[in-house]
């Protein structure tokens, strides 16, 4: 995933298991974000947060979008929980986050494994990444975004 760059093509089921891909986001502004894990705190953090400014993001012709490897049926029960009012897609075989660059090599405890690093890309109408955040913290991170996605409708 870069800036500048068309953001890879993806098929994957949304949290009612309907298959979604760039086609059902065309003529539209998509923020992608990359989460770990479902009802994890800094993952219901961000979550929460874009939910919270999905109306101004809408107000910008924004769809929000977010991708873990998580299963379908634990995306529902995360949505439930929360109340969230975005998008979950399941990347259970990690082909979107692979192809983003999503999927990396994370230390913990000292011991090396393959996970998800929290990443965003907003990707314009077009199909193109104007912007790129990766390894981002959850706080704050839903604010930035939209404060990006202002200016660049602002040029346009």
């Amino acid at each position: 995933m870069e800036k500048g760059k068309p953001f890879p093509q993806f098929s994957l089921p949304d949290q009612n298991g309907v298959m979604r891909g760039p086609g059902d986001y065309a003529g539209k502004w998509l923020v992608v974000y990359f989460y770990p894990k479902d009802n994890t705190s800094g993952c219901t953090l961000e979550a929460k947060s874009f939910t919270d400014l999905a109306g101004q993001f809408a107000d910008h012709d924004a769809i929000i979008v977010g991708v873990s490897p998580d299963s379908v049926k634990s995306h529902c029960g995360f949505i439930a929980k929360h109340g969230l009012g975005i998008t979950l897609l399941s990347d259970p075989e990690h082909a979107l986050l692979e192809a983003a660059g999503a999927w990396q090599k994370k230390k913990l405890y000292g011991k090396e494994h393959m996970g998800v690093v929290r990443g965003t890309a907003l990707v314009d109408p077009q199909g193109v990444a104007r912007e790129v955040w990766t390894k981002v913290k959850a706080a704050g991170h839903a604010e930035e975004v939209l404060a990006r996605l202002r200016q660049l409708r602002e040029k346009a």
